[in-house]
């Protein structure tokens, strides 16, 4: 999951076009200090769930060793959503995006301690992994839950949810596939309805303009929960891949 700079974590992708990635990133890089049980995940569990960046078009059916449909997570911060999906939706692989090391280590040793089998993750920008590693028509379903708002207006254009990117992020999709956002951040949810509401490549799944109600398959997290009780909304949107 993605997080606001206040938040543990923060997001792993961002904004594409050639001049936009030379610029400026959506995310800020702070690894913070890793706990020795998270270092001795990458030692112990990153050959079995680590993907190394290449720069080329991944063959998936052969990393999970099976061909099932996919599903993404751009920032998946500490892990916690994308283990209850993986464990909860056995059917899929899931390849999540995340670029800080503690939230990476945590979530390997959440998946080894069940032996989980259908979870692969990147630690590198989720804007270079979609342009080189994952060919077209790839992702059944793409998930950017909670990103950094950057509140501020002159940090605006840091946002991940950016015309450029959704164009890049719907080539990538399957037919029909599914694009679900959500931010507790009103500015931002505005932000993502224009972006969307004008891109070529998605139609609203509940209305034009409308957002959805939360789904079964996202769960409430600790970062959520703290939200709430300060008072902030949440809003939840769903696009199809036209």
């Amino acid at each position: 999951m993605i997080d606001h700079p206040d938040h543990d974590d923060a997001p792993a992708a961002e904004a594409d076009s050639p001049t936009y990635l030379r610029r400026i990133r959506s995310f800020v890089l702070r690894e913070g200090r890793m706990t020795p049980a998270q270092q001795r995940a990458f030692d112990a569990h990153w050959s079995r769930y680590g993907l190394d960046y290449r720069g080329e078009p991944r063959d998936f059916d052969v990393a999970f060793g099976r061909r099932a449909p996919r599903v993404l997570e751009i920032g998946f911060g500490n892990g916690e959503a994308l283990a209850w999906a993986s464990e909860h939706d056995a059917t899929r692989d899931f390849i999540g995006v995340e670029v800080h090391g503690p939230g990476v280590g945590r979530l390997m040793n959440a998946l080894a301690a069940r032996d989980a089998s259908n979870v692969r993750i990147y630690k590198h920008d989720a804007v270079e992994v979609l342009e080189h590693e994952i060919a077209p028509g790839t992702l059944a379903e793409a998930r950017i839950w909670f990103p950094d708002p950057w509140h501020k207006k002159r940090h605006n254009k840091r946002r991940i949810v950016q015309s450029d990117f959704v164009a890049l992020l719907a080539s990538r999709m399957a037919p029909d596939g599914l694009l679900h956002l959500a931010t507790d951040w009103q500015p931002y949810a505005e932000h993502m309805l224009e972006v969307m509401e004008a891109a070529p490549d998605w139609r609203n799944a509940v209305a034009p303009g409308a957002c959805a109600d939360k789904p079964d398959w996202r769960i409430e997290t600790h970062f959520e929960r703290r939200g709430l009780k300060l008072g902030h909304g949440v809003w939840d949107l769903l696009y199809r891949r036209r």
